[in-house]
């Protein structure tokens, strides 16, 4: 799987509720192949999806590796993964997206990484929107 053409899909693909499930299936599967380039499997992201659901790394790299297809890996998503309720999913959905700089150090760090890709979008405060931006995705601009 190549990277750069299309993956990893964005955070804001849902798969079975989730943000950040297609992602991260696409990170691992790429890291799998020996493909994953710049991206780092598991990130911080990915320690915060794998949390909430009460998986390891090590868990969901195995069902990966032994299910070549999202459905498949969604069907082990469901039966393993802690059990939530669709409102709590929603909202977890929504702090993923929102999620931004917590301290003046990742702010620093945010607007380094912004400014490489486009010095313009100070309007970005979000991790998701500035990982969209980064992987040149169409990012609105905000108000």
């Amino acid at each position: 799987m190549d990277l750069r053409k299309g993956f990893p899909r964005s955070m804001g693909v849902t798969l079975d509720g989730y943000v950040h499930l297609a992602r991260m299936i696409d990170k691992c599967r790429a890291v799998l192949a020996g493909t994953e380039g710049e991206y780092i499997y598991p990130c911080p992201m990915d320690d915060r999806l794998m949390g909430f659901a009460g998986l390891t790394a090590g868990q969901f790299t195995a069902a990966v590796k032994s299910h070549q297809t999202d459905e498949a890996v969604i069907q082990w998503f469901r039966q393993t993964a802690k059990p939530h309720k669709p409102a709590d999913i929603e909202e977890w959905n929504r702090m993923m997206l929102s999620r931004g700089p917590t301290t003046q150090e990742k702010q620093a760090s945010f607007n380094t990484y912004r400014d490489a890709v486009d010095p313009s979008r100070t309007d970005l405060t979000t991790w998701a929107d500035l990982q969209d931006l980064e992987e040149g995705r169409i990012v609105p601009r905000r108000a």
